[in-house]
This record gives structure tokens, C-alpha cells and sequence, in this order.
């Protein structure tokens, strides 16, 4: 969804031809045939949606028909484009669905952290990655410490790790089986972004597993591309956008005159985790992604460039003895992956209204990197906040690593390790732009409970 395009997704239950009816000015209607469907698509389909009126609602009609032109049963919907001329907007982000075995649990009313989400009415939603947990099963029930039984809702699909192509899309099947994510994905637009639990736990290119879980096929690299198929089928991304670059995760989305989404891609060009002590630069999102990134922040004129990215900067995130972000518990000089952040970061140091957002370690958090504090100083101070997960266990806090100077402002984690959804402590994030460029981040809990604000003035 940006200023002036959307992406229509659905879903049909057999093969069929997506329509889109889309009424505008003067209730006049235009009419969109869209790609036909069929299993190997898993039944989902997207249309484009483009030259829309900026800063307008637009109500559509999807439905799905046969090759006679019969139509089934039809949703309406509407969304509003940004406008490019007033700015004020908010939306929310978080990460880590279903995770640890905490399905759909119909006691505690499914997914209830996403009504809590979708009660804000946001503009739109980030989701920063692990969609889905391919790599944990599900369980009918699971005993919790306290004794207490967690139920889940089971289908066959969530039984095992993924490890075929259907298997990947039945765990995107089966978070739409909840009612709260429906009702917001089919009210709320999403950006979509994909971390590791898409694929398997911390993944990193040309990976073998020796998880013996993995009896079928232990090959990362082929786990990611029936991943990456799944993934993309079930998201609202763009089919079209990226021709030349084929199905290209880190994109630019541009909201009006105050906000520019970068969401980018830490998994696809990753190199090895290790611990992360080398001399040289190594890649965590490659060169051509890092460098795409610093042009278009230097190119953006928006009040706020919101950098949504699938791992944190300065939370050390362990993998046995390597580390699966580009922290590495060394507050010394910048090594490995973080030699990469010290270039962006340098590069763009003259670019105002820098904002990071992130989820993955299943805790929540407010970060100020400032180079008064850092081993690496050649950059301008930003926030970094972190939220997550939306239905998950809870961890945390983790270690934080030096070498950009973070402090930790606000930390709120779980009880014990893995607490379940049940406990409350599963967070997400919500930014609210005011007409006049002021943002306002809260954090905040399942319930929408505030539990921490921090508002920042537009840079000059």
C-alpha cells in the first residue's frame, strides 16, 4: 500500500479466476481479471493495483469465477492510499507467529494479541519476519510448568518440521485459521517481511542441517526455496514490482511527504554465522542490498525513513558458539557483519529522520545508538525499538553489544524463559505521525496496555 498502489491477495478453494471490482469517484466502477489460480498456487492470487487516487478510500469487491464467468461467493473490503500532500498516518509492527508450540489456542480466544493490533486502527501493519515457524511443531496440548494445559487448535500440516512444499504452506494455512488475523488482514494493509522461522531456525545460505529432525531433506538452500514459494504466495506482495530483479524481499515503500518504509532482506545474501570476530567485512545483507539502501535513504525526502529489519543491531543473538545477528559481544571496534552496519551508517550519517524497527528476539525494547557512547563513531545518533512476539514464547532480555554505543532505554521481557501467550508478555509496536511530522512510539503489550512512549521531533 502506498501512495498511489496496492496489492490485492485472496484465497479460493478451488481453481479459478481472481476479480477485483474496484468503485471509484462518483460510485463508477472498474473491473480488474486477475491471474487464475489453481494448486500450484495453492489456490491464492494477488492483483495489482495501480494509479490510485492518493489519500482516498477505495472500496473493492473480490470474488473468483469459473472459466463460464460464475462467480462465487464475494468480500468486500476498502483501505486508504497515503496522501502525499497531508502527512499524518500510523501504523503497527511486530514479529514471531506461532511460535515454540504456542498455536492457536481456542481457550484464550486464538490470536488475541492481533484484535489488540488491529483495535488501534492503524493505516497499516509491518509484519518483520518468522511468519510462521516451519521449523516447531504443533501439539494438541502442551503442559506448562505451572501445570496448566495449553490447547492447541492442530491440522496435519503443523505436525512435523516443514519439509516439502506443502508442508510450508500449510503453517501460512493455518495462522489464516485464526479469526483476529483474518479480520485485520482483510482491514488492515500489510508489508511483509521474512526472517529465519520461515525456513528453519538462524538459516544461513548453502547450510546443511544435522538436525535429525530433518529426515527428508537437510539442505537449506532447497528447505528456502519451497520456504520462499510458500512465503510469497501468502503474502500481499507485488508479483510485478520487481521484474528485472525477480522475487526481491527489500523494497521501498513510499507513505506520503513524512514516511519511507525500507524493508530489507537479512536472510537471503547472509554469509555463515560465526562468531563474528573476523577482520574483514562479511555479508549480512550483501552489498547490493546495502548499497541500494544507502541511495534510496539519500534520495528520500520523507520526514521519517522507517528501516524495518528482520534481526537487531546491538541485541547479541546467540547460535551455540556463532552469533546469528551482526552483534558479537565484542564492544571493540567493528568486525565481521558490523564492519557492513559501519558503512551504511557512515554513509548515512547526513540523512535526518533515521528509525529502525525489528522484533525476532521475542522481547521488547527502546535502543538509542549514539556514537558519544560507541567504538565506532562516524555516525549521526538514531532509535532503534523492538517488539515482539505477537504469538510466540517469550525470552529475554538478551546481552547488548558496545561497539555502536546502544542504551537500552526501556526493556520489558518475559518471567521466565519461553513464557506462553498466556502470560501476557507478548508485545508489538505502534507509530503515530502527526500532521506536523511528530512521531510517537508506544510499546506495547497483548492487551494494547502503553508500556513505554517515546516521541521524536522532525530533524531539520
Amino acid at each position: 500500500m502506498t501512495t498511489d498502489s496496492a496489492v490485492v491477495w485472496a484465497r479460493a478453494d478451488r481453481p479459478s479466476r481472481m476479480v477485483a471490482t474496484l468503485t471509484g469517484r462518483g460510485r463508477s466502477r472498474r473491473t480488474i481479471r486477475g491471474p487464475w489460480v489453481t494448486p500450484g498456487t495453492d489456490h491464492t492470487g494477488k492483483i495489482d493495483l495501480r494509479l490510485l487516487a492518493p489519500g482516498r478510500r477505495h472500496e473493492i469487491e473480490v470474488a473468483f469465477e469459473d472459466e463460464h464467468g460464475r462467480r462465487g461467493e464475494s468480500a468486500d473490503l476498502s483501505f486508504t492510499t497515503a496522501d502525499r500532500g497531508r502527512g499524518s498516518q500510523s501504523f503497527v509492527w511486530t514479529g514471531d507467529t506461532a511460535g515454540q508450540g504456542w498455536g492457536i489456542n481456542p481457550d484464550l480466544g486464538g490470536y488475541v494479541a492481533y484484535r489488540a493490533m488491529h483495535a488501534t486502527r492503524p493505516d497499516f501493519f509491518i509484519h518483520c519476519g518468522d511468519t510462521i515457524y516451519a521449523d516447531g511443531p504443533i501439539e494438541a496440548s502442551v503442559t506448562v510448568p505451572d501445570g496448566q494445559v495449553w490447547r492447541n487448535l492442530v491440522i496435519p500440516e503443523v505436525s512435523d518440521v516443514a519439509q516439502t512444499l506443502a508442508e510450508f504452506r500449510g503453517r501460512h494455512r493455518y495462522n489464516h485459521l485464526d479469526g483476529n488475523l483474518r479480520a485485520m488482514y482483510a482491514d488492515v494493509p500489510v508489508i511483509a517481511q521474512w526472517d529465519d522461522h520461515e525456513t528453519t531456525n538462524n538459516w544461513y545460505p548453502g547450510e546443511v542441517l544435522e538436525d535429525p529432525r530433518y529426515d527428508r531433506e537437510r539442505r537449506v538452500d532447497v528447505l528456502a526455496r519451497y520456504a520462499k514459494r510458500a512465503w510469497w504466495e501468502w503474502q500481499p506482495i507485488s508479483n510485478g514490482q520487481d521484474r528485472r530483479d525477480g522475487q526481491r524481499i527489500h523494497r521501498r515503500v513510499s507513505r506520503g511527504r513524512h514516511l519511507d518504509v525500507f524493508c530489507l532482506d537479512m536472510r537471503t545474501f547472509k554469509d555463515p554465522n560465526t562468531p563474528g570476530l573476523e577482520q574483514r567485512r562479511t555479508s549480512l545483507i550483501g552489498d547490493e542490498q546495502v548499497r541500494w539502501l544507502a541511495r534510496e535513504l539519500k534520495r528520500s525526502t520523507a520526514t521519517w525513513k522507517v528501516i524495518s529489519a528482520d534481526l537487531p543491531l546491538g541485541i547479541v543473538v546467540p547460535d551455540g558458539d556463532a552469533q546469528e545477528s551482526l552483534a558479537n559481544a565484542d564492544d571493540g571496534a567493528p568486525l565481521g557483519k558490523e564492519i557492513e552496519l559501519a558503512w551504511l551508517l557512515r554513509e548515512i550519517k547526513h540523512v535526518p529522520g533515521v528509525v529502525w524497527i525489528t522484533a525476532d528476539v521475542h522481547y521488547c525494547a527502546a535502543h538509542h545508538y549514539s556514537p558519544e557512547r560507541a567504538a565506532f563513531t562516524d555516525f549521526a545518533p538514531f532509535w532503534e525499538f523492538v517488539a515482539g512476539p505477537i504469538n510466540a514464547g517469550t525470552f529475554g532480555p538478551n546481552e547488548m553489544d558496545g561497539t555502536f554505543g546502544p542504551r537500552v532505554d526501556f526493556v520489558k521481557s518475559a518471567d521466565h524463559p519461553n513464557q506462553s501467550p498466556r502470560g501476557g508478555n507478548q508485545f508489538f509496536g505502534h507509530a503515530d505521525i502527526a500532521d506536523d511530522g511528530t512521531l510517537t512510539v508506544t510499546l506495547r503489550d497483548a492487551q494494547g496496555t502503553v508500556l513505554y512512549t517515546r516521541e521524536l521531533s522532525p530533524e531539520r
